[in-house]
């Protein structure tokens, strides 16, 4: 979709998700994310899921040798033959412009008030108000068969694509060419693990996206997405086209490039098959935290607590949720001082789209805003 994601990806991007980085749906989001959460200045809200990983061999490979090993290693992994592949790579280019956007310094990472006016604007509410008058029988049968709300749908068009006027510019294939060998490196030591595990991470969905053109019949050479490889309305990665696109017209083919009912069922699909969206169930309700508790802020963002062990915590929901529900506190920074919040199951499923607490938040708000749901103060 990832640590999905993303720029409205980058600072926001805050967004562009990705690792783990490595489960996003648009992972350029999470690179501003990521990047700026070991500031101590980060506001409440902002600190990305740090899942515990293994070490990654830093020993330097040159580059000729990193590219034949990746030729041998996805002809073997997909059933491709080696030439076929080398012909391919013949014809990428590195690209300046897509380094330059994944070095970009991360700017502030904006407290909640700052960053949902980015998101939740008259202009975006009205554009997928109309976006989903004028889909609405396709959008309904996504949502019968799912549970995934259309609003939800619309929202994450409108954040990842500007409803689809902005679904990229960049040659897929040269974008994962250049981020799967050129990955930028900062010299920075403690960021070294991090940059590996992302060059890592881009050099998979390169040798995917090899096996999405044979499966889907794409021209490789022709697809356009982000700068970090994301395509069509939704900015899926070539691993989440693979695993989460649905035929959603039965034409026999998953298009996320021209086919409105596979782009929507697809977003539904990932949100149910990847997330585990509850039909009809709870995202998010305001908390108040009694005087004398400190916020949580759990490193694993997993809705595992249950009210009771909340209320322990200090945490009281002010709007009723079902008695046996479990959620994940988290609090953001809002105008008027902290907001503390429970996210539940389907708050939890939006945060794997993009792993940002806060872009969860907004897509979330804006379909609200967009089914004409008043939203709370910044």
């Amino acid at each position: 979709m990832t640590d999905k994601p993303l720029l409205i990806c980058l600072l926001v991007l805050g967004l562009l998700g990705c690792v783990p980085k490595e489960g996003l749906v648009s992972p350029a989001s999470a690179e501003a994310d990521g990047a700026a959460a070991a500031d101590a200045a980060t506001p409440l809200g902002a600190a990305p899921e740090t899942p515990a990983t293994e070490p990654l061999d830093l020993t330097p490979v040159p580059f000729e040798v990193a590219r034949a090993r990746f030729v041998q290693e996805t002809s073997a992994r997909y059933g491709m033959p080696a030439a076929e592949i080398e012909a391919v790579l013949a014809r990428a280019k590195f690209l300046d412009s897509v380094v330059a956007a994944m070095s970009r310094p991360a700017e502030r990472v904006k407290p909640w008030h700052e960053y949902r006016p980015m998101f939740i604007t008259p202009a975006r509410v009205q554009q997928g108000r109309q976006f989903l008058a004028r889909h609405r029988e396709k959008l309904a049968k996504v949502e019968a068969e799912t549970g995934v709300p259309a609003e939800l749908i619309v929202a994450i068009i409108g954040v990842e694509t500007s409803y689809g006027a902005n679904t990229g510019r960049y040659q897929v294939l040269d974008a994962l060419y250049t981020l799967a060998f050129r990955y930028p490196r900062s010299g920075d030591p403690a960021k070294a693990q991090y940059e590996a595990r992302r060059e890592r991470f881009f050099r998979d969905e390169l040798a995917q996206l090899f096996a999405l053109a044979r499966e889907e019949r794409l021209d490789i050479t022709a697809l356009k997405g982000s700068y970090a490889g994301a395509m069509g309305m939704g900015q899926f990665m070539p691993s989440s086209y693979r695993e989460y696109a649905v035929d959603g017209d039965g034409d026999g083919r998953r298009d996320l490039f021209g086919s409105l009912d596979d782009v929507f069922a697809s977003i539904a699909n990932y949100f149910v098959k990847k997330g585990g969206w509850e039909r009809g169930g709870p995202v998010v309700v305001p908390a108040a935290l009694a005087p004398g508790h400190e916020p949580l802020d759990p490193v694993d963002w997993t809705p595992n607590h249950t009210l009771a062990s909340l209320a322990a915590q200090g945490y009281t929901p002010l709007e009723p949720v079902p008695a046996d529900a479990t959620a994940t506190p988290f609090t953001l920074q809002g105008s008027n001082g902290p907001q503390h919040w429970l996210g539940f199951r389907n708050y939890y499923a939006i945060t794997r789209y993009n792993i940002s607490r806060m872009y969860a938040m907004a897509v979330y708000q804006l379909s609200q805003a967009i089914a004409g749901r008043e939203l709370p103060p910044a």
